[in-house]
C-alpha cells in the first residue's frame, strides 16, 4: 500500500514537475533579454520580471498576472513567449513584500505555501499594486504607451477586477478567472474584456451567462471562447507534450486568438 501511495503522489506531481522543467529550459534557452525590475508604491516594492522583444521599435506592453501559486517559472516562460511574439512582457510578483520572512514568491518553501499566502492578500492592495505596475508599463523602455493585461486563474479574476479600476488598459484577457458580480463594478469598465475558458471548468463557467448579461446591459465589450474538453489551467497544462489533446488544442488556439487581439490594438 505504501508503494501504491508513493506512486500516486508521483503521478499527481508529474504534470507540475514537467511544466516546471519545460519552463526552466525555455528560459535558459531564450535569446531574449530578461531582467528583474522594482516598481515602488508608497512603502511597497513590487518585483517584476521583464522580457524585451527583439524589435527595432517600441511596442505594446503586456502585463501578466500570475496564477494562485505566485510568479512561477511557467509564468515567466509565458512572459518570454509574449516577447517572442513581439511584445514587451511585464510580470509582477504580487507576493512581493508579503511579510518580514517572505520577500517574493521564491521566498516560500513550496507552491502550496505561496498559494496559501495569495489568499491572505488584501484585494485592494493587489489592485493598487497592479495599477502601479500598469503605470510603469506605459512608460517603460520599449513600451509605446499601450498596455494589455492577461491573467490566469486567480490572476484572471484580478485582471477582470483591474478593468473595473482603470481606464488605462487597452485590453483585458481573462483566462479562466471569475468576474465581478456587482453591476456598479461592471459599469466602471471601459476596456474590452476577452474571456478564455475551458469547457470542463464549470466552477468558473457557471458565472459566464450572468457576466455576459451584465456586460451587455452596461454596453460593454465582452467576447469569450469556451474551448471544448479543456480543463482549468489549460494554458499551462497544454504545454505538456504528454497532456490531453483537448488542453493542447485549447492552448494553441488561445495563443492564436491572443496574438490577433494584440495585433489589433
Amino acid at each position: 500500500m505504501k508503494s501504491l501511495g508513493l506512486l500516486t503522489a508521483i503521478l499527481c506531481m508529474a504534470p507540475g514537475v514537467i511544466a516546471q522543467d519545460l519552463s526552466l529550459k525555455r528560459l535558459e534557452d531564450s535569446p531574449r533579454h530578461h531582467e528583474w525590475i522594482e516598481v515602488k508604491r508608497d512603502e511597497r516594492t513590487i518585483d517584476c520580471f521583464v522580457v524585451y522583444p527583439e524589435k527595432p521599435d517600441n511596442t505594446t506592453a503586456v502585463m501578466i498576472i500570475h496564477e494562485n501559486r505566485g510568479l512561477t517559472a511557467w509564468v515567466r516562460s509565458f512572459a518570454d513567449q509574449i516577447a517572442e511574439a513581439g511584445y514587451l512582457a511585464i510580470a509582477p510578483d504580487l507576493l512581493s513584500d508579503f511579510d518580514e520572512n517572505h520577500a517574493n514568491t521564491a521566498s516560500f518553501k513550496s507552491s502550496d505555501d505561496a498559494r496559501n499566502a495569495i489568499y491572505q492578500l488584501d484585494p485592494g492592495t493587489v489592485t493598487e499594486d497592479l495599477l502601479a505596475v500598469l503605470e510603469y508599463a506605459k512608460t517603460a523602455p520599449s513600451s509605446n504607451g499601450r498596455v494589455a493585461v492577461a491573467g490566469f486563474c486567480w490572476g484572471g479574476s484580478q485582471c477582470f477586477r483591474l478593468a473595473t479600476n482603470s481606464q488605462n488598459m487597452q485590453a483585458a484577457m481573462v483566462f479562466y478567472g471569475s468576474a465581478p458580480t456587482e453591476k456598479n463594478e461592471i459599469a466602471q469598465i471601459e476596456t474590452p474584456v476577452y474571456g478564455f475558458y475551458g469547457g470542463n471548468d464549470q466552477r468558473i463557467n457557471e458565472g459566464i451567462p450572468s457576466t455576459q448579461s451584465m456586460m451587455e446591459e452596461a454596453g460593454k465589450v465582452y467576447e469569450y471562447v469556451i474551448y471544448p474538453g479543456a480543463g482549468h489551467a489549460y494554458m499551462r497544462r497544454g504545454e505538456d507534450p504528454d497532456g490531453s489533446e483537448e488542453n493542447r488544442s485549447a492552448r494553441d488556439a488561445s495563443w492564436e486568438r491572443l496574438k490577433k487581439i494584440l495585433e489589433a490594438l
